[in-house]
């Protein structure tokens, strides 16, 4: 990671606290939220800096340590009747910006591609569509939000397809990484998610777009 340009990491740790930001103000600025966040994010930066992620042959995957507790916790919220209330008074609204995120987060992808440190298959050059849902967003929030001339039936729709799209990237750049059970990338493994800044990608940003999404299609449906 050495010669990897600084630049990149700046972008990236910009695009995080963006994502920090958008969604602190989405949940109508929750103290909770925003300790909880930090916190995470300071533990996962010292433990990926002392190269505990880098090691990849050991089973399950570290990479678990970094998606599952923040997964863990989003299904928690949804089942406990306080968490349910809590999430009911998030904005929708900027909720829906937030996904404006993916664009640098596909763009930081493909800068790292280029450098040898991801497969070009999880980036837009491969089958990764996700920055398609952050070119779409600000139009989803003006037209759905601010004009209301979209109707809830597309706005639901276009959060479930930009879940599929997500859900496609994941599963793709799981199987990309240098595991035992790597299917893609072999020539170039994702190795980049490993270290520090872009650890965050899987534990923060990855979580905080696939929460989005589920609170954003809970409240369209009631």
């Amino acid at each position: 990671m050495e010669h990897l340009p600084i630049y990149i990491s700046i972008v990236f740790v910009l695009t995080t606290i963006l994502t920090i930001g958008l969604l602190y103000k989405a949940t109508n600025y929750s103290k909770p939220v925003i300790i909880i966040t930090i916190i995470w994010l300071a533990l996962q930066a010292v433990i990926s800096l002392s190269g505990f992620y880098t090691v990849t042959n050991v089973f399950p995957p570290r990479l678990a340590l970094l998606l599952m507790p923040p997964i863990i916790f989003i299904i928690t919220l949804f089942i406990i009747k306080k968490g349910r209330l809590l999430i009911d008074g998030f904005d929708v609204k900027t909720l829906t910006l937030l996904h404006i995120v993916r664009i640098p987060v596909e763009l930081t992808l493909y800068l790292l591609f280029l450098h040898k440190l991801v497969p070009g298959i999880i980036t837009f050059e491969g089958r990764n569509f996700d920055i398609l849902c952050g070119l779409t967003a600000p139009i989803v929030y003006y037209y759905g939000y601010i004009k209301n001339a979209l109707s809830k039936k597309l706005i639901i729709a276009w959060n479930i397809a930009c879940l599929l799209l997500l859900t496609n990237v994941v599963i793709t750049a799981v199987l990309s990484a240098p595991f035992p059970f790597q299917k893609f990338g072999f020539d170039q493994p994702n190795i980049a998610l490993f270290y520090f800044p872009f650890i965050w990608l899987p534990c923060f940003i990855v979580p905080a777009v696939l929460f989005a999404h589920l609170v954003s299609i809970r409240r369209l449906l009631k």
